[in-house]
């Protein structure tokens, strides 16, 4: 048998070493794949999510005088409006309600470099873009959108996402407003066939301090099938002036109290407030009074 050659050595040796290092090098790079059809969770927080919240409930949201203000005029019936009846859900609530959101890749033919990352949601049809080929915010005059401005980048196996220049919404559908100089951070969580998504909302006009929710999904087996969201804007009360807005004014909500009664919850804790959020706040409670029950009120 003939010996190898010093240089035949060396190549039986480094070839294998390359091709380990080429293979470690791209196992380093690699990223947990969020692409596939999503469904929602709904044990989460689940009245507020599905039936909605009651209202003048604003329990555990860190809101501010001017929030809550907003809030306790909120009328229902404004809904009604054909301005609002199709009007889209900003991106830090639109994933708390029904919904199915499909997650894919855009890559860069030459390179297979992603792009960006796109998110499909069922309600209202929304196509979302989050950016990440490191492409910087736009100026702080640029239009605002409902699904706003969003970067991403890997954080390990966590994808998180910045998002700036969204249209003003709504933190709960019972009335506590969110601006439009609300931005937002969010982490996409990926746990085998479980997706976690972990939205903190900083709003410098209506919170006093960061806002932070979670939801969940899970990977559909089939394809759920109901990815329209037609809608279009009829007549819901007729006879309406024209112009008019449905809403109450300071004091004159008679609804405010109803959720308080309901649960026997003094009406001071379901105001809302950063300190509502935190586990110290159970000592307070006891030292406030609760309103009288109304009958058929929960015991």
């Amino acid at each position: 048998m003939s010996r190898l050659r010093p240089v035949e050595k060396v190549t039986l040796w480094l070839v294998p070493g390359l091709l380990w290092a080429a293979l470690a090098g791209f196992s380093a790079r690699a990223q947990v794949l969020l692409s596939g059809d999503w469904q929602t969770l709904m044990h989460e927080d689940q009245p507020e999510r599905a039936q909605g919240p009651d209202l003048g409930d604003y329990l555990g949201i860190p809101i501010n005088d001017a929030a809550r203000l907003r809030a306790e005029s909120w009328d229902a019936s404004r809904l009604t409006l054909q301005e609002h009846q199709c009007r889209v859900h900003v991106a830090p609530y639109i994933y708390r309600g029904p919904l199915q959101v499909r997650i894919w890749e855009e890559k860069d033919p030459e390179t297979q470099q992603a792009i960006a990352i796109k998110n499909y949601i069922s309600t209202y049809e929304q196509t979302r873009t989050i950016w990440m080929d490191g492409r910087p915010h736009p100026s702080a005059y640029a239009p605002h959108r409902f699904m706003g401005f969003s970067t991403g980048k890997w954080e390990g196996d966590v994808l998180t996402v910045e998002t700036t220049h969204l249209k003003q919404g709504w933190l709960r559908r019972n009335g506590p407003p969110e601006s439009d100089q609300t931005t937002l951070t969010e982490h996409f969580i990926r746990h085998g066939q479980y997706l976690t998504h972990v939205t903190i909302i900083h709003d410098p006009v209506y919170l006093t301090e960061p806002l932070i929710r979670t939801e969940n999904f899970v990977m559909a087996a089939r394809d759920p099938g109901n990815w329209l969201w037609p809608c279009e804007y009829v007549v819901e009360i007729t006879n309406r002036p024209k112009g008019e807005v449905p809403n109450y004014l300071p004091g004159e909500n008679p609804f405010l109290t109803e959720f308080a009664a309901r649960w026997g919850i003094p009406v001071e804790a379901t105001r809302g407030g950063a300190e509502t959020m935190y586990p110290e706040y159970r000592l307070k409670l006891k030292t406030l009074a609760k309103p009288p029950s109304k009958p058929g009120a929960a015991k």
